[in-house]
């Protein structure tokens, strides 16, 4: 935890010097050979980190002329991706979705990944510091505490994020991951890893296993088109939307997110009091990567229900049915603000 002791001290020092003008600019090299054209409305900005590196996040603003302006604040919405996908993934559907019901919205590509400078070392980071990256962007940018959303290994992170607002041994140190207003596991790795999900297939669907390991470890979703679809979306999304996701995984990850190894000896993630923040689970009936098992376990473990959403895949905010996992995530949302406003 040094380190995020560490991060921590060092951005109080910069805090007046880089209190969050971020620069609205393109970098004149994109990092990504096929960078993601961004939407109407939307910004690519480069937050400055403690390290020296910047981090890519695409911002969409909601329209003060639409619903949620000025009868309630909604806490804005901070989306953390996981491997192979960047800030990206949420500014398809997503960020447009929600601004336009009143959300400002901020999608991170976390350090080696889509825009965001990479480090000098093999790997893109650890929970550690990847959460410590989020919990600076959001100490620094946001004046509201946000609502953190992560998807598959994104949402491990987020995890990782809940566990240190309380932990005991950081009391002292409360600002190290600014509070949040609630937080959304979209498809997450659950707390133990994925160790288990990874047994679960070798000892019941051992084919299945086959093709997640061949997809997801040997990178075969990169050059297989089926296989990409069937990893991440529903049989029924169309072919030329499945090449152009393609086509921005595959140059989104310029180096793993973690080193799996020792990712997964650091769990599971440490467990937080069941009132201490309002968790919605989130899974998709038609996930190859994370079975309902592990999505119950995650629900288990934060003492919520999970939602298991109909015809949907992995890739949830890409699918062609993207906007039901929208419209469930809106609706507690708004049951959230509601809670606050008792």
């Amino acid at each position: 935890m040094a380190g995020l002791a560490f991060l921590h001290t060092t951005s109080l020092l910069l805090t007046k010097t880089c209190s969050i003008k971020m620069a609205i600019t393109d970098h004149q090299g994109h990092k990504m050979r096929a960078p993601y054209q961004l939407k109407q409305g939307q910004s690519r900005l480069f937050h400055p980190l403690p390290s020296g590196l910047e981090m890519e996040v695409i911002t969409q603003k909601k329209n003060p002329n639409e619903r949620g302006g000025k009868s309630v604040q909604n806490p804005p919405l901070v989306f953390i991706h996981g491997s192979y996908h960047a800030a990206w993934c949420w500014a398809e559907h997503w960020l447009p979705f929600f601004s336009t019901n009143g959300f400002d919205c901020y999608a991170v590509s976390l350090l080696g990944q889509g825009e965001s400078d990479a480090p000098t070392a093999s790997v893109a980071g650890s929970l550690q510091t990847h959460a410590g990256d989020v919990a600076d962007f959001i100490r620094k940018e946001l004046k509201l505490p946000p609502v953190l959303l992560g998807h598959s290994f994104g949402g491990l992170i987020v995890q990782y994020y809940i566990a240190n607002i309380r932990n005991e041994q950081f009391l002292e140190m409360e600002s190290l991951c600014p509070k949040l207003a609630g937080a959304v596991l979209v498809c997450s790795v659950p707390p133990s890893g994925n160790s288990g999900l990874v047994w679960r297939y070798l000892l019941s669907n051992p084919i299945a296993a086959f093709k997640v390991t061949r997809s997801l470890a040997a990178k075969g979703f990169q050059t297989s088109l089926p296989l990409c679809k069937e990893t991440f979306f529903s049989a029924t999304m169309e072919d030329h939307l499945v090449q152009r996701y393609q086509e921005l995984m595959k140059e989104s990850s310029r180096m793993p997110l973690f080193d799996l190894r020792k990712l997964n000896a650091s769990l599971p993630v440490p467990s937080v009091p069941k009132s201490s923040i309002e968790v919605l689970v989130v899974g998709a009936n038609d996930d190859f990567i994370v079975d309902s098992e592990g999505l119950l376990e995650t629900g288990k473990f934060y003492g919520v229900s999970p939602v298991c959403i109909e015809g949907v895949a992995h890739d949830m905010m890409l699918d062609c049915s993207w906007e039901k996992g929208a419209e469930v995530i809106l609706s507690w949302l708004n049951g959230l603000n509601k809670q606050h406003l008792i």
